[in-house]
């Protein structure tokens, strides 16, 4: 890991160690990464979260138990587990409400936290969020959810050009992959247990999407090969208080590919709350 990404560390009721960056003071905004093998908070939002700070929002970015610099158990990794993790992880820093900013599994995570205790989210950000249709359609028709799950069983990201391949598929530009956040990756996958992707379970939230109660900016790239664009649709059909940027050229990542746009529009978003 760079020395960058060196972070802190908690260790929740449950024993579950959890690292994360904190970042900024002010009003506390959470980034909560995807899902991919050797995914971690800082390679998701490194390009993101230190505006945020500099914005006057305290950024805390979490390592999800499984990734990261976080434990990794042999467990089962249900959107429960996460959750509970990153309620966790508010608990010990004495956070009562903040912001989610959310992608991908990260993006369903934020979802299942405000519809548990909405009292704990003020807004989200979430960007092609998992947990909105069922996983026979979301995992099995995706180009992306396939190659990802082949590659990581057959330990081909074990290496950098395995894992550029990978997340060339993330992106409609390719070329935006850092040799940096190969590395990372890498660095995280060697240490990653088979369970952490092949028991992950996300449920279809789409029939209680009515019921979030707070205002909700949605991003979503057309070209994304790992959750569908129609979830886009199904947000603004179910959520109120929402309003969603669509970007053409752009995959999974709108965070990486449209960073400035993503940056500015979130700020916007948040500054609406302190008014």
């Amino acid at each position: 890991m760079s020395a960058s990404a060196q972070g802190h560390f908690v260790t929740l009721p449950s024993g579950l160690q959890l690292h994360y960056q904190d970042t900024g003071a002010g009003e506390p905004v959470v980034f909560i990464h995807g899902s991919g093998p050797g995914a971690s908070g800082h390679s998701n939002f490194k390009q993101n979260y230190p505006v945020f700070a500099a914005a006057g929002y305290r950024s805390i970015v979490p390592d999800l138990p499984g990734y990261g610099a976080s434990d990794k158990p042999d467990s089962l990794y249900t959107l429960d587990f996460f959750v509970e993790a990153l309620s966790g992880l508010l608990d010990a820093l004495d956070i009562p409400r903040c912001a989610l900013v959310g992608n991908s599994l990260g993006g369903a995570i934020a979802l299942k936290l405000a519809l548990d205790q909405p009292q704990r989210v003020s807004r989200l950000v979430l960007m092609a969020p998992g947990g909105l249709m069922e996983k026979e359609q979301y995992y099995l028709q995706m180009e992306g959810i396939q190659k990802m799950g082949a590659a990581f069983a057959k330990g081909e990201l074990n290496d950098a050009a395995g894992m550029r391949r990978l997340l060339s598929l993330q992106l409609f530009d390719p070329s935006l992959i850092s040799d940096e956040t190969v590395n990372e990756r890498v660095a995280v996958v060697q240490q990653q247990p088979i369970c952490v992707l092949s028991t992950m379970q996300v449920p279809n939230m789409s029939a209680r999407l009515g019921e979030l109660q707070c205002p909700i900016l949605g991003f979503w790239g057309m070209n994304d090969k790992f959750c569908p664009v129609s979830g886009a649709q199904t947000m603004m059909e179910h959520c109120r208080q929402i309003r969603f940027v669509l970007f053409s050229e752009c995959g999974h990542w709108v965070m990486v590919e449209h960073r400035e746009v993503f940056n500015r529009q979130c700020l916007d978003f948040l500054a609406e709350g302190r008014a």
